[in-house]
């Protein structure tokens, strides 16, 4: 028999054990709920008159005639579930945009929902007077209708109507009717004066009427986009595979643009024209959880909520006690943002 070594035992060090990726997945919804519920929290807490989460959440619930409650439910209430649902909703537009036309810096703009919008408030503004949000909000949402039906026809009229051609005819359109309302507003100062608190976008004394008046167009744009996640991934790999895949191309590409024109012009008429949330929320979510849109439609919801309710929280203290625009904050935010993907993204194909 061959002699056995005396084998010394020496205690192992336990590591810990890494957290697996499958957990990191399960935790993030859980994590993004809560990082859009302490924004939710801060949007109903700070402004001119800042409040404790104590005295937000007291407010909240008793519903009485104290000063925190009356603020909470008659000045921050309403802008917040309003910023929630504009963020979410352009976002999501954002994705079924980008899906549409198969390029990930596509954005809902460019289909001509801003310039239409803008142009009947102001034809409402010249022509019959108005200068509130609740008056003009049906002329806005009209105008952006119209011009994404217009940019519609215009590029169903050849035989080559893919996602390029609906992008050149919205550019277009876009570029014609933003230069009809820059004329208006140049000889018309007293347009002008009404016009540019609109245009600026802005989440400032929004009311319920507002909330209500769109939140039928913002509710059927979403399940419509939400129900063609799956035509997109199929279109996603081209025309010829979705057809083989049973995919009606003529059906999944009207559905996604009936969703986006709901969402994007009902967004649009509520708050004026938000840039890059559109652009950048998609890009940044897609790098994140990948190109699967029903993952990417379910997180762009929660960070296209987020962004503008950061983006309206950081206005109203950089200037206090006044405020600034969450329009003006989100392209502050979204452009160097943007930059930075571009620049990855150059960088990582040099390298490859």
């Amino acid at each position: 028999m061959r002699p056995t070594a005396d084998r010394t035992t020496s205690p192992r060090t336990e590591l810990p054990s890494p957290i697996r990726p499958g957990i990191l997945r399960s935790l993030a919804p859980v994590l993004a709920v809560l990082i859009l519920l302490v924004l939710i929290t801060e949007s109903l807490a700070l402004g001119s008159r800042t409040l404790s989460p104590e005295e937000v959440w007291q407010g909240l619930l008793a519903h009485d005639n104290s000063v925190a409650s009356k603020v909470v439910w008659e000045l921050r209430i309403h802008r917040t579930v309003l910023a929630v649902v504009v963020g979410a909703s352009l976002a999501v537009a954002g994705v079924v945009m980008q899906a549409l036309t198969r390029n990930p810096l596509a954005e809902p703009g460019i289909l001509g929902v801003n310039a239409g919008a803008s142009l009947a408030v102001v034809a409402a503004i010249g022509g019959f007077g108005f200068t509130s949000v609740n008056q003009y909000l049906p002329f806005a949402f009209a105008g952006a209708a119209a011009a994404a039906v217009l940019v519609h026809v215009m590029s169903r009229r050849s035989s080559d109507s893919g996602p390029a051609r609906l992008v050149l005819a919205g550019v277009a359109l876009g570029a014609s009717l933003s230069s009809i309302t820059g004329t208006i507003t140049m000889y018309n100062s007293k347009i002008f004066d009404s016009y540019r608190f609109w245009v600026v976008g802005s989440l400032e004394n929004r009311k319920l009427e507002v909330l209500l008046w769109v939140a039928p167009f913002l509710a059927v744009g979403l399940v419509l986009a939400l129900a063609s996640a799956h035509s997109l991934n199929a279109l996603a790999l081209g025309d010829e595979q979705a057809t083989a895949l049973g995919v009606n191309l003529a059906v999944v590409r009207g559905g996604a643009f009936v969703a986006i024109t709901l969402l994007c012009g009902a967004a649009t008429a509520a708050v004026g024209p938000i840039s890059f949330i559109g652009l950048v929320i998609p890009h940044v979510v897609r790098l994140l959880v990948g190109a699967d849109q029903k993952r990417l439609l379910a997180w762009s919801i929660t960070a296209g909520a987020g962004l503008l309710l950061a983006a309206d929280v950081v206005g109203r203290l950089l200037v206090r006690p006044t405020e600034l625009e969450a329009g003006i904050v989100t392209a502050f935010i979204g452009a160097p943002v943007l930059l930075v993907l571009a620049l990855t993204n150059r960088t990582v194909r040099r390298s490859a």
